[in-house]
């Protein structure tokens, strides 16, 4: 039984098998942490430096947005949709710590990001003639005046940090990912620089480097430095 938000009891990624084709096959649902069948999509591009996102500002260059979430002075939040349909449509959160989730209906649910928080979801998607999407993106979710570019499904945007398509890719970043969790990181809280250096490396055809513990210390202590 999975609860709805969390990630402290998943398991790996699945992805030691060199023939996945489904995520209905071969992810492990530890990772998707629905509630049954609660999940949904957003998009991004492979093959470019991030050096430029799209620009556009919270809160003047987008509608106005709905005030669930937001209760007197709190920051404005970012609003990550999910979409579950088994064998259909998958989506799911490989890492994140949403501050707070609305349930739409048995399929979809709403998973809500303070400013400065980094979570990541991968897409996927089926028909009768096989896989028509595979994407992973890592982003963060963004505050009022910051930069952004506009995603899919993500109210109203995140700086995205990573983003690849394609099962390989995403199997790759996927067991990246498992090795900093092995490493004993919690990926929630690795440095951005990071995540985008692993971006560039994989749209360069270059194997990543690791993050080590002790370069994980020193963006600790300059996170908490800042004011």
């Amino acid at each position: 039984m999975f609860g709805l938000s969390g990630t402290a009891a998943h398991g790996l990624s699945g992805t030691g098998s060199s023939d996945y084709r489904e995520p209905k096959s071969t992810a492990n649902p530890q990772k998707c942490w629905p509630c049954e069948l609660l999940n949904y999509p957003n998009k991004e591009s492979y093959r470019f430096l991030l050096t430029s996102p799209r620009l556009c500002t919270v809160g003047r260059l987008t509608p106005p947005r709905s005030s669930a979430g937001r209760c007197g002075g709190d920051p404005p939040l970012t609003h990550v949709t999910l979409v579950w349909q088994e064998g259909l449509r998958e989506d799911w959160l490989r890492f994140g710590k949403p501050v707070g989730q609305r349930i739409i209906d048995r399929r979809t649910r709403v998973e809500s990001y303070k400013p400065g928080q980094l979570f990541a979801f991968v897409r996927w998607a089926s028909n009768e003639y096989g896989t028509i999407r595979s994407a992973l993106a890592i982003a963060r979710a963004v505050a009022a005046g910051d930069t952004y570019s506009t995603v899919p499904q993500v109210d109203p945007g995140a700086e995205i940090l990573l983003s690849v398509r394609g099962w390989p890719k995403v199997r790759r970043v996927l067991g990246l990912i498992d090795g900093i969790e092995q490493g004993g990181t919690d990926p929630c809280d690795v440095a951005p620089e990071h995540w985008r250096h692993m971006h560039n490396r994989l749209a360069a055809g270059m194997q990543p480097r690791a993050y080590h513990p002790d370069r994980h210390g020193v963006w600790l202590r300059y996170r908490n430095l800042r004011p």
